[in-house]
């Protein structure tokens, strides 16, 4: 005898089983779905995570202060040009200039950018230093005086200048001096401070002139238009050697290059990019900088355009090589440093 009492209710049964088993297979189809997204995303993290993994880490030197090193390292790791170039960039900042070239003599840090001059005879004391990139010209280095009468270093014979005496500009500025006949501390009066209070203590009127690098040079500009700029680091340099010379160059520490063979040119890679995108997209690394060390809007962007801001990237060990040996020998013939380093410094790649 028939279960169904009537054809509408065994239909009816039939339709219920018919639905019941249909959503059972859309779920189990969902669960596969949902287990293959899950796969292919987890695939995806691990494989990011892998890549990551097998990026050389390069920790760097940085300054606390609104200059050169902050604002190029920020840039390239906003920018992901570290990343581009195949390696993770590691910042550490520092309050003093000494504290910074410190970092790289103990290995706390592989890397930073600095002055020729200072690398020099870190390397004489024996920091296994490697020379691998140009930075920064010269003409980032400006003197300012208060007194429009005053037009030339020359004119300060007599007078006061605050400058940084540990820093390599100040070495670039006493070279130059000497060229010219001129004996800082003897016939200049100097008064060391670093950028910052090189700059107050010329506002307090305390000083006659004033040492600075960009991007403040730009920054006293805008707010002193009447004070002369009397020295500027490159048109000095060429004037006594022919040639431009170099205020800031990178440096990688020789054990970090042995631990990452690569790093000199993964390096001088970011830092072409940078370098190149501060040219083209000048608004843009103008904001950065704002953004990350609190620079005034359109300072950046000004500092570039008037060419004291002159970063350009080349292997130093072409063409180059030549200009850095003629900064250490007068650094010898100055006598900042009492020989001329081992031919190393200079890295060549394997």
């Amino acid at each position: 005898m028939s279960s169904c009492v009537s054809n509408d209710r065994c239909g009816t049964g039939l339709t219920q089983r018919t639905r019941l088993a249909s959503r059972t297979r859309l779920a189990l189809r969902a669960r596969v779905i949902a287990g293959g997204i899950a796969l292919v995303i987890g695939s995806l993290i691990w494989g990011a995570q892998a890549i990551a993994q097998t990026r050389p880490v390069i920790k760097v030197a940085s300054l606390t202060l609104p200059v050169f090193n902050p604002i190029v390292w920020n840039v390239m790791k906003a920018r992901g040009f570290d990343v581009k170039a195949g390696f993770d960039l590691d910042i550490h900042a520092f309050p003093s200039i000494s504290a910074f070239y410190a970092a790289l003599a103990t290995g706390e840090v592989d890397a930073l950018v600095g002055g020729p001059t200072i690398f020099q005879k870190m390397s004489l004391e024996g920091v296994p230093i490697r020379l691998f990139a140009t930075g920064l010209k010269l003409s980032d280095l400006v003197i300012f005086a208060r007194d429009p009468a005053i037009r030339r270093l020359a004119d300060l014979k007599g007078k006061q200048l605050a400058i940084d005496m540990g820093s390599s500009q100040y070495q670039m500025v006493a070279i130059y001096a000497r060229a010219k006949s001129i004996n800082l501390g003897k016939d200049i009066a100097v008064i060391n401070g670093n950028f910052a209070i090189s700059r107050a203590q010329l506002e307090a009127e305390r000083v006659d002139a004033a040492m600075v690098v960009e991007p403040m040079a730009t920054m006293i500009s805008r707010a002193h238009p009447e004070w002369p700029i009397i020295f500027n680091g490159n048109e000095g340099w060429h004037e006594i050697t022919g040639q431009e010379g170099w205020e800031i160059v990178a440096a990688l520490r020789a054990d970090s290059l042995a631990r990452m063979p690569d790093a000199a040119r993964r390096m001088t890679a970011a830092l072409q990019d940078v370098a190149a995108f501060m040219r083209t997209d000048t608004d843009a690394a103008d904001r950065i900088a704002v953004d990350t060390v609190k620079l005034p809007a359109g300072v950046l962007k000004e500092a570039v355009a008037t060419k004291r801001w002159d970063f350009d990237v080349r292997p130093i060990a072409g063409t180059e090589r030549k200009v850095i040996w003629d900064m250490f020998e007068r650094a010898v013939a100055a006598g900042f440093v009492p020989s001329l380093p081992d031919e190393a410094i200079v890295y060549r790649a394997p």
